[in-house]
């Protein structure tokens, strides 16, 4: 007959055990009907059977649950015991053994791990037999155990299976994800950028030179977006940040990156000091991007008519910090900066995702640094700080790229 409890059917099938279990039971008590039940408040389901008396029921097969005495196992979850219907005071006329036409009778319950009533090992015969015995009902005990640990240990597999799937899919997503962002972004931003620049060399009036200059900004703001977000989902998905560290000087590219702040923000007043007198081993373009995020981070968040200064110098180890003026930060968000998609107070002038400082905290991570931030009502500054290679090291390092 129709049933919807075909998942615990086949998992039992699956028990490569269950065929013997039930033989033996045969053989040992002389009961001529056995099988493992699925039992619910208000079904029973056979899920696999020996039946030697012609009952009729194989898996699939259902009987009216009120109607059976694995019914009152799995409401007192304790196991049921006949050796001879006739002579028990309990159950000589209970109407299940005159239904059936059985004498003797055992039903053993069936727990899961988590302690839930899953069915029951039960067998019959229509004949007596001597049931009210230890070894019989410690035999029955440690088979309805043996397929209670086989059906958790087949769901555990199923649920493992089932989330390196998940992975494999998330995966694959993440490729594709890549894939889109570094192809099928990356590659026409870098076309609109070079359209820009070749505007920008050509005669223009007043209001052309503006919205190319604006063009100029939203690229270069739209490739750092496409980098934090690449960036995120190598983090989130267990990857790192990768770094190919080099000895080659640091100070020109962290001066293009200023350089390139004051032209796409030519409003705003940007100081910089360097001293950066010993070699750096580090990523450079890591580095720069680090002071990008930085001092966009700085120039959103301070007035407009305010100074943002930048200092890098190699005092004892190499430090990188950006201030900026303006209203301290809250306390509140003072501890959550370089959480993801986690922004300062509303200025009116954020722009991007809120990833800027994560990525941040993420580069100094893989440079063995540290990045530290300091707020009072008038200035707060961003501290980077790592350690300057030995010379002894210096060799050993510049031998190949360190992925980190």
């Amino acid at each position: 007959m129709e049933h919807d409890f075909k998942a615990d059917i086949d998992a039992i099938e699956a028990i490569a055990a269950v065929p013997t279990i039930l033989a033996v039971v045969s053989q040992v008590t002389g009961l001529g009907f056995s099988a493992i039940a699925r039992v619910t408040g208000d079904r029973w389901i056979c899920l696999a059977a020996n039946d030697q008396v012609g009952l009729g029921l194989g898996a699939g097969g259902e009987l009216k649950v009120e109607t059976t005495i694995c019914h009152e196992v799995h409401q007192a979850r304790e196991a049921v015991v006949i050796d001879h219907v006739a002579r028990d005071e309990r159950y000589a006329k209970h109407h299940t053994p005159a239904m059936y036409g059985f004498q003797s009778y055992i039903s053993m319950p069936i727990f899961l791990a988590d302690g839930s009533f899953f069915g029951t090992l039960c067998a019959l015969d229509p004949k007596p037999a001597k049931l009210k015995d230890p070894g019989i009902t410690g035999m029955f005990r440690l088979f309805a155990d043996l397929i209670g640990i086989h059906l958790d240990a087949a769901r555990r597999l199923a649920t493992a299976e089932a989330k390196l799937l998940d992975a494999k899919a998330a995966a694959e997503l993440q490729e594709q994800f890549m894939a889109v962002l570094g192809h099928d972004l990356r590659n026409p931003l870098a076309a609109i950028a070079a359209g820009t620049r070749l505007l920008a060399s050509t005669p223009l009036d007043e209001r052309a030179i503006s919205l190319v200059a604006m063009m100029a900004t939203s690229t270069v703001r739209m490739s750092s977006l496409i980098e934090d977000v690449i960036d995120l989902a190598r983090s989130r998905l267990g990857g790192k940040i990768s770094l190919a560290p080099s000895m080659e000087p640091l100070e020109p590219l962290l001066r293009q990156v200023v350089d390139e702040m004051r032209a796409t923000h030519p409003q705003r007043r940007i100081e910089a000091e360097f001293a950066v007198t010993k070699p750096v081993f580090a990523d450079r373009q890591r580095i720069a991007r680090l002071l990008s995020n930085l001092l966009g981070n700085a120039l959103s968040y301070s007035p407009a008519e305010s100074l943002v200064f930048v200092r890098a110098q190699t005092y004892g180890s190499f430090s990188l910090s950006v201030t900026n003026h303006g209203p301290a930060i809250p306390p509140a968000t003072l501890g959550k900066l370089f959480v993801p998609f986690v922004r300062g107070q509303d200025t009116g002038n954020q722009q991007g995702l809120g990833l800027g400082l994560f990525i941040v905290s993420q580069i100094a991570s893989a440079h063995g640094g540290t990045i530290d931030v300091t707020s009072t009502d008038d200035v707060t500054r961003f501290t980077f700080q790592m350690p300057l290679v030995v010379l002894d090291e210096r060799a050993r390092l510049a031998a190949g790229p360190v992925i980190s």
